[in-house]
């Protein structure tokens, strides 16, 4: 029998054992592909899901007739058997001149509304594509910024995103990234607390950063996470420098970690997340699917595009 558990104020969270693990590419790491071509791609080796990252290679999400577009995309989605993360975490995509700006932490109150402005988009789309969570980050503290402030202006941006995740049903996923206001899972859990636990604030594990900068192990990280993980991200890492690295390079045990992983009962994607590498995604695509299966627990998986395995969020009847 399944059973329920409860970790320092954590919601419900089904820890059955044995959950078998669903795997996506990111395509943030195939950006040299139109987006219809990295879908192919990855149905075509087998891929279960995607991290759609909106960009202006993939679901500009300021082009005009967002709507239309992301319905033609909903459907390639239905016909591919493919279930969806949307994330947010485009470079260039605010401003073509600052990397991941402007950000929820900058002083310019009209900079923040612009960030919020993507976030709410986002949100939009995921309701649209059936995603299974929606991805964002909180941003560098900006100079001249204490961090009381920073954490105060985190807190206020996401409210309205919240707000509208939750009238979407679709959590949000926020990750901790190495140089960030929030880095780690305990920044998590602080901004989880100062907004009061609200019901679609969920959390987006990266194993790479646990490697880099957890004080745990990452498999210890996935256990401690279960609660309220809403998406995950993977890759190759070394322990203090923050680059991602493709699986084998870096000094990850991933046996264990993904053996956690399915144990917590975790039904999203699991996104392989290598931007860096979009020169040869194609080749890093075909070969990290292998590599995770290779290390993820045996536990009976149904064939690719079964009914039994349609993607959580799917629109498919």
């Amino acid at each position: 029998m399944n059973r329920a558990v409860r970790v320092d104020g954590a919601r419900d969270v089904d820890r059955s054992a044995g959950t078998p693990l669903r795997f996506g590419y990111g395509t943030n790491g195939l950006a040299d592909l139109r987006l219809d071509d990295a879908l192919a791609l990855l149905a075509d080796l087998g891929y279960d899901g995607l991290g759609l990252t909106l960009d202006h290679m993939h679901l500009d999400p300021f082009a005009p007739d967002l709507a239309a577009r992301t319905r033609r995309v909903a459907h390639r989605l239905d016909e591919l058997g493919l279930g969806v993360t949307v994330e947010t975490g485009a470079r260039y995509v605010l401003d073509p001149r600052r990397k991941h700006g402007p950000s929820l932490l900058d002083p310019d109150p009209d900079d923040r509304a612009r960030r919020v402005d993507l976030l709410l988009r986002a949100v939009r789309v995921a309701a649209d594509l059936g995603a299974h969570a929606v991805h964002c980050f909180s941003g560098i503290v900006p100079a001249g910024t204490d961090e009381d402030t920073a954490w105060k202006r985190l807190a206020e941006t996401l409210t309205p995103v919240l707000d509208a995740a939750a009238t979407a049903g679709v959590p949000l996923a926020v990750e901790p990234e190495p140089g960030h206001l929030l880095a780690t899972l305990a920044d998590f859990h602080h901004l989880r607390r100062t907004l009061g636990d609200p019901e679609p604030l969920g959390l987006t594990l990266d194993i790479g950063h646990c490697q880099c900068l957890e004080p745990l192990p990452p498999a210890d990280c996935v256990r401690d996470a279960a609660p309220w993980l809403r998406h995950v991200q993977i890759e190759d890492m070394r322990r203090g420098v923050h680059e991602h690295l493709p699986f084998g390079d870096g000094e990850i045990d991933f046996p264990p970690v993904l053996a956690a992983l399915a144990a917590t009962g975790y039904q999203g994607l699991t996104v392989v997340e290598l931007p860096r590498h979009s020169h040869a995604g194609p080749h890093f695509a075909a070969h990290s699917l292998p590599f995770l299966r290779d290390a993820a627990p045996s536990v009976p998986v149904p064939p690719h595009g079964d009914p039994s395995a349609t993607p959580e969020g799917s629109r498919t009847p």
